[in-house]
């Protein structure tokens, strides 16, 4: 099981009230959230391993490069007097002993969330739950590299539908789209795609790259929707069949969509870089076997004393231990 943990634990914050607390003030909503809902997902589905994948880098200059709108307006405009890598978020990418660069660019991040981030990584790591990442790339990319390296069943938790792309029947890889929550998650794999959009995992890229994506500041072709997007896939296999299609006068392809694709050539030429995830990355070795004990019992109970985490951690240690 590979979890796209930002959503995790922004999807924690947003849901839960910031009464949550520590002892001393500080709110835990989405450390607590977190943890409960990887007991929950670990109750439901029991893997034999699990890898809490990171950003190391949540909009990395080789996607910014292809397509400067990529997540622009999420940036957080910095002082220019202010040290690099400062901000809101920048503690969120540290943890003694267990580093993960910080980004060049920093995120807009709720100033309650940022400080839980490094207290949740504290928690995962004294349970002895794997921390994965990818140096300079996202999350989403780390998570495609530590698929591709399993050999068998692998769950991407995530609310993140352009990860549909990593969906193969094939490799028993499906992913478990929480966009509607942890407790009402949908199950999702090749006959879900071709129910949902007419084209299997292997295709969605392809399909996110023509369709594009404003929440990520992907523009897509002019004129191109979904249906037409989907269609386009199912009939030319790729977007390189749709390319080659567009290059042939003869070609099936259709006038509308072929002055379309034709003024989006340079939109076309780049936007894979930006779309697909990168199972190429370069990931941290971690152990990701399940632990069915806390690697780290006192220092586990200091951060749940310290940060009133007692019923979340208790949870999740019963759920480790297989308890019911």
């Amino acid at each position: 099981m590979l979890l796209d943990t930002p959503t995790l634990y922004f999807r924690a914050y947003f849901g839960l009230p910031e009464s949550i607390t520590a002892p001393d003030g500080m709110p835990v909503n989405a450390v607590r959230g977190t943890v409960d809902f990887i007991s929950a997902l670990v109750t439901a589905y029991r893997p034999d391993r699990l890898i809490a994948c990171f950003d190391a880098d949540w909009r990395p200059a080789f996607r910014v490069a292809a397509i400067p709108s990529y997540k622009a307006h999420r940036v957080l405009e910095v002082a220019a007097e202010a040290p690099a890598g400062a901000g809101p978020s920048a503690d969120a990418n540290a943890k003694e002993g267990a580093e993960r660069p910080v980004s060049a660019s920093v995120e807009v991040v709720p100033d309650t969330l940022s400080p839980q981030v490094p207290v949740l990584e504290a928690v995962l790591d004294a349970f002895g739950i794997a921390r994965g990442w990818a140096d300079q790339f996202e999350a989403d990319d780390a998570i495609a590299a530590y698929a591709a390296a399993h050999d068998g069943p692998v769950d991407v938790v995530t609310g993140d539908r352009d990860m549909y792309q990593l969906v193969d029947d094939e490799r028993e890889v499906r992913v478990l789209n929480i966009a509607r929550g942890v407790s009402k998650l949908e199950v999702v794999d090749d006959s879900t795609l071709i129910t949902k959009y007419g084209i299997a995992g292997r295709g969605y890229a392809d399909f996110a790259t023509l369709r594009g994506d404003p929440s990520d500041g992907l523009p897509g072709v002019a004129g191109i929707g979904e249906k037409s997007a989907a269609a386009l896939v199912a009939e030319f296999g790729s977007l390189e069949g749709i390319l080659a299609a567009l290059d042939d006068p003869g070609s099936a392809l259709k006038a509308a969509a072929r002055k379309r694709l034709d003024a989006a050539r340079a939109y076309l030429a780049v936007a894979p870089q930006v779309v697909r995830v990168r199972a190429d990355a370069p990931t941290v070795p971690v152990d990701s076997r399940l632990p069915s004990s806390a690697a780290d019992p006192d220092g586990l109970e200091a951060l749940a004393e310290r940060f009133g985490l007692g019923s979340p951690v208790k949870r999740l240690r019963k759920t480790l231990a297989g308890a019911p």
